[in-house]
């Protein structure tokens, strides 16, 4: 029994896709972009701030780094091997099929949860945008069972719906996902750049201080706090930057767009990452946004007294995390079409569809069991997976790339890597850094996930692997 066989990557490059072939280079940074830019800046600040202070932009930038050196990595692998499946298929390329089945079941967790987890932060804008306008939603269909304490609750209709709208739209083509997640993303952009301009002003430098008021990482009122322990929980807002690479059969020239698309998303969403970070600690103090946890913006437009920017504000947050949920099912639907084109998944979550040019069974079958995870599972507990399942992707594709150089420098790369061994290693000792981070909870459920995949795979995926037909 071989389970470390390896998939010839001369095979997949002359392997044909009944994938359409449409996205350009600035389709796939709209597309990264659409990803990384949401949850982030409208959630994800106000806990930052809490667990390290103004120094929070430190945070974003080691979590930036991290994701920096590991998207290098992700880029050669992209221009070597341009074919659908991101991690999935380089770990086929580089340590064989039972690695490579570990970590597209990873991925699949990764992007259902985090669709699922981000659905959960875009009900909450979405509720409230709504109050504002005078149109009220139960709350008893507003959060799953026991989110929402002192609140009778039972199942999250919005998140529900908004997954499954992305799922039809994802379904309809590429063309149709682009066109959506292109306007999107430009008017998340405009409504991020107009908090800027419109905020700036307000900064007062001595709420910088102290810039570290936990160090680079301490124990709080029995937590873990500062600078590294925020990169960790930050980390969840550039998850997603991975699934560019997943839409290589679906891209002009990979070998060059897929490289830029990845590396120009991630600059540009870090960028703005650190320039938001530093106006909203700088706006408020950083205790402040204790009381502004679910949307940590309104706290700095409340101090500020422009309110007539938190509609506008609203809008951008739902918009934002739209395009996160669109890019996080859409990578989902390739690798699971990846999975079963290669036999380790039915046939079924293979078909394409002849008018969309679309994975249609796969995206559906998926889609729902995101929006039923979305409207009734209490995911405060579970979100932290994707964090685990999207730092073990990055150790093996960083890994993959120092084999490769290794064994098959012949192989033609449209992009390599500076800096290697010292790039891909650096990128595995930061992930590592942040597993390290995780709570055992996270391990344990982690571990049962991967025990889980372990029985699919030896019942199912070793016997009809094609790679042995």
């Amino acid at each position: 029994m071989n389970v470390f066989e390896k998939k010839d990557i001369n095979e997949l490059l002359n392997r044909t896709s009944p994938l359409k072939r449409t996205l350009h280079t600035w389709d796939l940074t709209f597309l990264g972009i659409g990803a990384i830019i949401g949850t982030g800046i409208f959630v994800l600040t106000g806990k930052g701030a809490l667990t390290t202070g103004p120094s929070l932009a430190l945070s974003f930038l080691l979590a930036a780094i991290c994701c920096g050196f590991a998207g290098l990595c992700y880029a050669e692998f992209a221009s070597m091997a341009p074919v659908a499946g991101s991690a999935y298929t380089y770990s086929y390329i580089s340590f064989g099929e039972i690695i490579a089945f570990i970590i597209g079941w990873d991925l699949i967790l990764e992007y259902a949860l985090g669709a699922a987890t981000v659905a959960a932060g875009w009900s909450g804008y979405f509720v409230n945008l709504m109050s504002n306008l005078g149109i009220h939603i139960p709350s008893a269909l507003t959060a799953a069972a026991g989110t929402t304490p002192g609140v009778k609750t039972y199942f999250n209709l919005p998140a529900f719906l908004i997954v499954i709208l992305i799922t039809c739209i994802i379904a309809m083509g590429i063309n149709q996902t682009k066109r959506v997640n292109d306007t999107m993303v430009v008017i998340k952009l405009a409504v991020i750049l107009l908090f800027i301009i419109c905020t700036v002003w307000f900064v007062k430098p001595q709420n910088w201080k102290p810039f570290t008021p936990y160090g680079i990482y301490s124990f709080h009122n029995g937590t873990a706090s500062g600078v590294i322990p925020a990169a960790s929980i930050v980390f969840f807002s550039f998850i997603g930057f991975d699934s560019v690479s997943s839409s290589a059969e679906e891209t002009v020239n990979p070998s060059k767009t897929l490289p830029r698309g990845i590396l120009y998303s991630l600059g540009i969403s870090t960028v703005l990452y650190i320039v938001m970070t530093l106006i909203m600690t700088g706006v408020v103090k950083y205790t402040v946004f204790a009381k502004f946890l679910d949307a940590p913006i309104l706290a700095v437009l409340k101090a500020t007294g422009q309110t007539w920017l938190s509609i506008i504000v609203s809008i951008g947050a739902i918009l934002g995390m739209t395009t996160v949920i669109l890019v996080q099912l859409y990578g989902q639907s390739r690798i699971t079409y990846s999975m079963s084109r290669d036999g380790l998944f039915p046939k079924f979550f293979g078909d394409v569809s002849l008018q969309h040019q679309t994975p249609y069974k796969g995206t559906w079958f998926f889609g729902i069991i995101t929006a039923l995870a979305a409207g009734v599972v209490n995911l405060n507990i579970l979100s932290e997976l994707v964090n685990i399942g999207t730092l073990t992707a990055f150790i093996l594709v960083s890994a993959g790339v120092l084999w490769m150089r290794h064994k098959h420098p012949e192989i033609h790369r449209g992009f390599r890597a500076p800096w290697v061994p010292v790039t891909p290693i650096i990128a595995i000792l930061f992930c590592i850094m942040l597993v390290v981070g995780l709570n055992w909870e996270t391990w344990l459920r982690f571990i049962v996930w991967f025990a889980i995949g372990l029985c699919v795979y030896f019942g199912y995926s070793y016997k009809h692997s094609k790679i042995r037909a």
